[in-house]
């Protein structure tokens, strides 16, 4: 734990330092021009986004093994399948599962998911099984907005392509701009939010291999309440 915890305080220090000039490469990180380029559920929730970024992972899994570790995400949940020692250095407390988890394996819009127990949740706006997992916090008062999704594709039959999209907007305040602004935040998410992509990744595949009729068939939506490995 301690070791993960130093190179993920490692890894956001080069990328804080190196902020512009990896920026692009931070922000389209695994994804192919087409992906970047598809609209996705959310993208229209933010009108005037000041910055963006799409996310991707090729898992080895269908998209119904994957998807359980999707919609069981948030601090009091599943947890955020990131650098944990660090969360948890500012207050998130979060614990990591590597199980699913029945009893989060429902979100509707409307639910509320949380990331840190003294923040704003953000609201979900739009869930479909298996495909789509978007979340949307807006202040008009300050301008500040962000959209968070998750979209799950098939790919060459057995495997899913994982996008991550994040979007957000800020106002022209210096603490708006520091707290949703790209300068801090965009570096420190895309650590954050590559490690979490890695760990879905093992966890879907892991899942996958584990069960007696291996790849031939995903799990069912009624077994998830059943499902542990």
């Amino acid at each position: 734990m301690l070791y993960e915890t130093l190179c993920g305080i490692a890894l956001i220090k080069i990328h804080v330092i190196l902020g512009r000039p990896l920026r692009n490469w931070r922000t389209t990180w695994g994804t192919t021009a087409a992906e970047r380029d598809r609209t996705y559920p959310g993208d229209d929730l933010v009108r005037e986004p000041g910055w963006s970024y799409t996310h991707a992972v090729t898992v080895a899994a269908p998209p119904a093994d994957v998807w359980p570790w999707i919609v069981q995400i948030g601090q009091g949940r599943g947890g955020l399948y990131s650098y944990v020692g660090l969360e948890n250095l500012i207050g998130c407390r979060i614990t990591n599962t590597d199980s699913v988890l029945p009893e989060f394996q429902e979100l509707r819009p409307g639910d509320a998911i949380h990331l840190h127990p003294k923040a704003p949740p953000i609201p979900v706006v739009f869930v479909e099984a298996d495909s789509h997992l978007v979340m949307h916090g807006h202040d008009p008062q300050t301008s500040e907005g962000t959209v968070w999704g998750f979209h799950l594709l098939p790919h060459d039959g057995s495997t899913t392509r994982v996008i991550e999209r994040g979007c957000y907007s800020y106002g022209p305040s210096l603490r708006s701009r520091l707290t949703f602004g790209p300068l801090l935040l965009e570096p420190i998410s895309f650590v954050m939010s590559r490690k979490m992509l890695l760990t879905i990744r093992k966890l879907a595949e892991h899942l996958t291999v584990s069960r007696p009729e291996h790849a031939s068939a995903p799990i069912r939506a009624s077994d998830r309440s059943r499902s542990r490995h």
